[in-house]
């Protein structure tokens, strides 16, 4: 597809959406675009010079660019919905997509029109639009996350457990324990509660299927739920091999999702309110 490089993410955002009944989790969603594009994980690894993940950058610019010309909505955070617009289509062309793309350009400022017009329209990728900005609070903290000693991290999880509702959380990290570092209680309710044994990966790249067996054949008749949690990301095997039928299920956190249970707790970010200003307020006392 000629044009931005996002623009190839349009049409299988639109065709998962409608096997989910026209709406799904955004990772789930991400996910789902990943497997069905067959993309290497060579490329998955890619990142922008922020630290995101390119791929997932370019497809969230897709979904972006979808709100802005009616196929999708935004009403939910995290949820990804197609509108009535996005459900009756079938397939956008490449010369349907170029104009979808000049269309939600043409809605910026002139100052921003033309710095677009300024280059080809082959030429121009995610990191010549104007974004948001281009670090955020989530890859800074991931970052710091990241540095931290494995000691750090570790205890850090700890803390992430305990404030998710966990129980007599401890940290083990002992040498030779097929890589479980701590365990936790997790209560359903007050006649139920199940031991739940943990892994923390301070990862900048992507945790494999092997190494979630590694953990499961670790955690063999001593609980019967794992976690792993990782700065990274999981592999499309690894996340397979997670869910795998008749085995014990492990749960995979991965950097995304771990920022997302700091934002939810606060723990090590301050909330900051930002008001837009209502001109039309002011128009009788003008």
């Amino acid at each position: 597809m000629k044009g931005p490089e996002f623009l190839k993410y349009i049409n299988p955002l639109i065709e998962i959406l409608k096997k989910l009944g026209g709406s799904g989790n955004s990772s789930e969603v991400t996910d789902l675009v990943v497997e069905k594009m067959n993309i290497p994980e060579k490329v998955l690894e890619e990142k922008l010079n922020s630290g995101a993940s390119r791929v997932k950058n370019q497809i969230a610019w897709a979904r972006n660019y979808l709100v802005k010309s009616g196929y999708m909505d935004s009403s939910q955070r995290g949820i990804w919905n197609l509108t009535e617009k996005g459900l009756k289509v079938k397939n956008i062309s490449n010369k349907e997509a170029i104009e979808l793309f000049k269309f939600v350009q043409s809605q910026y400022t002139k100052k921003e029109n033309e710095k677009i017009s300024e280059i080809s329209i082959d030429e121009i990728d995610e990191n010549q639009i104007e974004t948001e900005d281009n670090i955020s609070s989530s890859e800074i903290l991931l970052s710091i996350l990241q540095s931290l000693p494995p000691e750090g991290f570790e205890r850090i999880c700890q803390r992430i457990l305990r404030e998710s509702g966990f129980k007599k959380v401890i940290v083990t990290g002992k040498s030779g324990d097929g890589g479980i570092d701590g365990e936790g209680i997790l209560e359903v309710n007050p006649l139920m509660s199940f031991k739940v044994l943990f892994q923390a990966k301070r990862y900048q790249g992507a945790v494999s299927s092997s190494q979630v067996r590694d953990f499961r054949g670790a955690m063999q008749g001593r609980a019967d739920k794992g976690i792993i949690i990782t700065t990274g990301r999981f592999t499309q095997e690894a996340k397979k091999e997670g869910i795998r039928d008749g085995a014990p299920p492990i749960e995979l956190v991965d950097g995304e999702q771990l920022v997302k249970l700091f934002e939810t707790n606060q723990l090590g970010l301050k909330p900051k309110t930002i008001y837009d200003i209502d001109e039309s307020f002011f128009n009788e006392y003008r």
